[in-house]
């Protein structure tokens, strides 16, 4: 007799072709409307203080788009006691200090205007934030830049009077003025709802960008029933440094009131001028980055509602001029259009954007934190230019968008996103990829040449630190980015790589904003490291930064067909172990700064999280995604890297360790941490990386307002997540193979790829046997083929570990160790 347990190798195939017909009979039950299954909330409220949050906001605006109509929330003196920081900027020095980078902040009870721009999840004090509007309905007794805490002129609102949908923001505040808030592209519209018709007013903060302004100007044409005007600013992290506390953006607008104008007056510092039509003046960005109080300007129009006690305002912004802000307006909303007809079609482009990414499931919490992440995924980079095609570009001048590319984008968080957001980017829309890698392009050529790191709206920031756009443009390629001249970025790329500039060699803006795109280029030609004296913030994170970029050079140009560069780039991406020090500590060894003279940097300690950018060496000695194998023969073998892994997840008690406990251990809300789970794959124990994965998923992400671990980084931890929860990550610079783990959706689609589960039960983390095309395999990775052609993933998941899965050396991702330049 012949038991189920010694079927054959062809008994095996047969069961298993068999099995994968009667699944195909059974089609996935596809989520038909994922837009209801976003909560804009998420990730607006704190996970220890009100600073804490992930800087979302339940702006409305399109996927993408230039617009993001939302709150401008105010401080209070209970919200200020959380912070000491915040406590004494905005107590002591009487600072104007944004509550969260976003505007909003779950924790707030009171707004002060409705912004039309923003950043989305950013750190630092935020940026943009521009033309916050009020309605407002009592007298004008002061100038509303002396109003300490904006406590008069503001209003409290509470959650259970908000509403917050994607393309649609509602609150009624308790002043009793509802406001309705939907976006086009390029434009806004708000619904205003009087409670009474007397002392309606719209105060215009034209001033009021969350970090301030250099300059405004506000101009009311009552004829018309129009305000138009602008605001020149920038300073993102200017209170870090004095380098951005500059001006390199001018944001213009036209608002239209379908209610009379019956007067106006405005406001310039301290002074009130009951009549007027217009008035200029900038908060300024004040001694230590943060605006002054007793700063600024603005207008406000006293309106009559004798006919309808509803106001509708549109309003449209351009980057260039007015007349390009209307005509965006005009372009983008008919005439006869109503609140609602922009409103519904807002919602159908979030619709179809998030529909990219297909999931079965009838788990609603699991759902709405999923689809919440490709949503937030999915606000930057952002339309730059106006519908006519101009932009104004890093060469102070105004340029127009040419034929491939159809639009211009602008705000790069390089430092995030060339970690996985810029691919998931790519995967649900080529075209579109190609276009933001010609917008990068295009501002590299407009700023001499220079790629640089995170770019504000018009200008060069030079925030954190690496050359992130050299990964950038090197996985726009691996993912099929479409129409984009890769052989003139690669010749840019090359000689930024290869030639140092003025600012390379310049200390100017360190360490927070070093302006070179390769800092201390210098010394990686003759040290081959970045030391401790050099223009850089921390050498050692430079050094791990700049080997990233080297290796993704490296594939670029092996896409080409330039095959020295490929040899000579990838060897470059080797230095990283002329920083690992293997006495570092009497137990261990690790990446260490090292001095100019070849000496360590002395004061070593693990766990000081000033000694890397955000990070401590144990977070950053695994951040060495393409050479897994290198590291783990530098640290001492399979079982040593292992057990290292295990006490950075894992305290002795071996309780979960993955969010902001000390620099002793991992801190997966950040990014020097988030590679760290995948990185048991190269020991070949690929089950511990399915189990931390789906710890990490389980402990730090949810469907409450505390959502998202930490700043969300312009879409880049929503992107985590998304890629985490299906089971695949981008892990290697320049190269779209995928790293694996358990999938926690029974079935999904993206792109090429079809993944299925026989479990999506919280219980079966473990991947028990994989099938790719009906083949299969135990490798715990995937090649780029999915990129042209369909993939089908078939997991099956069990609660047990299967410790062969992954485990053999052939099966584990591959090591693009420096001693194997030609595989």
């Amino acid at each position: 007799m012949t038991s189920s347990c010694s079927l054959t190798q062809s008994d095996k195939r047969k069961d298993t072709a068999e099995t994968k017909i009667i699944y195909q009979q059974k089609s996935p039950q596809w989520v038909k409307n994922p837009v209801n299954f976003v909560d804009p909330l998420i990730g607006t409220e704190g996970v220890f203080d009100h600073r804490q949050a992930a800087n979302v906001s339940p702006g409305v605006a399109l996927p993408y788009g230039m617009v993001n109509f939302g709150p401008e929330h105010a401080y209070t003196e209970d919200l200020l006691a959380e912070n000491k920081r915040s406590h004494r900027w905005v107590i002591e020095e009487r600072k104007r200090m944004p509550v969260s980078a976003g505007g909003y902040n779950y924790a707030a009870s009171r707004i002060k205007g409705f912004s039309l721009t923003r950043l989305s999840g950013t750190g630092c004090l935020g940026a943009s934030g521009d033309i916050p509007f009020l309605p407002f309905n009592k007298d004008i007794k002061h100038s509303p830049d002396n109003d300490f805490l904006d406590a008069y002129y503001s209003a409290s609102f509470s959650h259970e009077n908000e509403r917050a949908e994607p393309g649609y923001y509602q609150v009624k505040m308790g002043n009793g003025i509802n406001v309705k808030l939907s976006a086009t592209l390029r434009s806004g519209i708000a619904e205003f709802d009087f409670p009474t018709v007397e002392k309606a007013k719209l105060l215009i903060r034209s001033s009021y960008s969350q970090l301030g302004s250099g300059n405004a100007y506000t101009q009311v044409d009552q004829e018309k029933n129009e305000i138009h005007g602008y605001v020149t600013s920038g300073n993102f992290c200017g209170y870090l440094g004095e380098h951005n506390r500059r001006d390199y953006y001018t944001l213009h607008f036209v608002a239209k009131l379908d209610a009379d104008i019956v007067s106006s007056g405005s406001w310039k510092d301290s002074q009130v001028y009951s009549d007027a039509n217009n008035v200029s003046g900038g908060m300024g960005y004040g001694e230590n980055g943060v605006p002054d109080l007793g700063k600024g300007s603005g207008m406000w129009v006293n309106l009559d509602l004798s006919r309808n006690k509803t106001v509708t305002m549109r309003v449209g912004i351009s980057y260039v001029s007015l007349k390009n802000a209307r005509e965006n307006l005009k372009a983008e909303q008919a005439a006869n259009s109503t609140f609602d007809d922009i409103r519904i079609k807002a919602q159908k482009a979030w619709n179809n954007a998030l529909q990219k990414v297909k999931v079965e499931s009838n788990d609603k919490r699991k759902l709405t934190t999923f689809y919440t992440a490709l949503y937030h995924s999915q606000f930057h980079p952002n339309i730059f230019s106006d519908v006519n095609g101009e932009y104004y570009g890093f060469d102070k001048t105004v340029h127009r968008v040419k034929s491939p590319q159809q639009a211009q984008y602008a705000n790069f968080s390089g430092w995030d996103v060339y970690r996985s957001q810029l691919q998931l980017v790519t995967l649900l829309d080529q075209k579109r990829a190609g276009d933001i890698a010609q917008s990068l392009f295009n501002q590299a050529n407009q700023y001499n040449g220079i790629w640089d790191r995170w770019t504000h709206n018009s200008g060069a920031t030079g925030v954190m630190n690496g050359d992130p756009a050299t990964i950038a443009m090197a996985n726009f390629a691996a993912f099929g980015a479409q129409d984009v001249n890769y052989h003139d970025i690669f010749a840019s790329l090359k000689k930024a790589a290869t030639e140092p500039t003025e600012f390379d060699l310049s200390s100017t803006g360190c360490p927070v904003f070093c302006r070179g795109q390769r800092p201390s280029l210098d010394q990686w030609l003759s040290l081959n490291y970045i030391s401790d004296q050099s223009n850089s913030w921390e050498g050692a994170s430079e050094t791990l930064e700049q080997v990233s970029a080297d290796f993704a050079l490296g594939q670029l140009a092996k896409r080409l067909g330039h095959d020295e560069d490929y040899h000579s780039f990838t060897h470059r991406s080797g230095y990283w172990k002329n920083i690992f020090n293997p006495d570092a500590t009497k137990e261990h060894g690790f990446i260490q700064g090292k001095n100019k003279d070849g000496s360590w940097k002395k004061d070593f300690d693990p766990a000081n999280e000033g000694l890397f950018v955000e990070g401590s060496p144990t977070q950053y000695l695994w951040m060495i995604p393409f050479d897994g194998s290198g590291l783990m023969e530098l640290l001492g073998g399979e079982q040593i890297m292992t057990e290292r892994l295990d006490r950075l997840f894992r305290k002795p008690d071996q309780s979960w360790v993955l969010f902001r406990d000390s620099g002793n251990y991992a801190d997966v809300s950040n990014q020097p941490s988030i590679n760290s789970p995948w990185m048991y794959l190269f020991t070949g124990n690929a089950y511990k990386t399915q189990l931390t994965v789906r710890e990490t998923l389980k402990q730090l992400w949810n469907d409450s307002p505390k959502g998202i671990p930490g700043q969300d980084d312009a879409g880049q931890m929503s992107s985590w997540y998304v890629f985490s929860s299906l089971g695949i990550y981008p892990l290697y610079p320049g190269r779209a193979d995928l790293v694996l783990s358990s999938p926690v959706f029974s079935a999904a689609q993206i792109g090429n790829l079809t993944i299925t589960t026989n479990s999506s039960s919280a219980r079966d983390k473990y991947i028990k046997s994989l099938t790719i095309n009906e083949i299969p395999t135990k490798k715990s990775w995937i090649d780029d083929s999915y990129i042209n052609q369909p993939v089908h993933l078939d997991f099956t998941l069990s609660d047990k570990p299967n410790i062969e899965f992954g485990a053999s050396k052939s099966d584990r991702p591959h090591s693009y160790s420096t001693s194997k330049v030609d595989d």
